[in-house]
């Protein structure tokens, strides 16, 4: 279909050609579903937050700049504090959640600066942090990167 990424599975069948269909099948399959149920409707809000309000405000700060990142930082401001008490987004646990925003909120710090509590971003900065150190995140990261969203 001409997007990226595509996951093909395995069994020779299954072809999955698009993010959140293939973080569906990695939460099923690949034990990153959320632990309870608690868990679970966070991981959903976020998701539903990161392709309903993330991406379209982000590319448009990227692409078009001007007043569209101030409204990029607003919207960081604003799912800062949705930013749990556990290590991950969800809890104390890798979920889809975080797998989902950990390639644009990197973009977003790499593209506009350091992410922090100067700009009210201090639950993001320490959860982008988190995820930087932890292995599954960490070698995910391109020095290099072609242009995408």
């Amino acid at each position: 279909a001409g997007t990226v990424p595509v996951l093909s599975c395995d069994d020779g069948k299954t072809v999955l050609p698009d993010s959140e269909l293939i973080l569906d099948y990695l939460a099923e399959a690949g034990g990153l579903a959320p632990e309870d149920e608690a868990s679970a409707s966070s991981s959903r809000e976020w998701r539903k937050a990161i392709s309903e309000r993330l991406i379209p405000v982000g590319k448009a700060a990227v692409l078009r700049g001007g007043n569209n990142v101030d409204k990029l930082f607003a919207l960081l401001r604003d799912l800062d504090s949705d930013v749990g008490p556990g290590k991950f987004l969800c809890g104390d646990s890798v979920t889809v959640a975080d797998c989902a925003l950990f390639p644009f909120l990197w973009r977003i710090n790499d593209e506009f600066g350091p992410l922090g509590e100067e700009d009210g971003c201090g639950n993001l900065r320490r959860w982008l942090d988190t995820c930087c150190e932890t292995d599954c995140f960490r070698i995910t990261v391109q020095g290099a990167w072609w242009w995408w969203w």
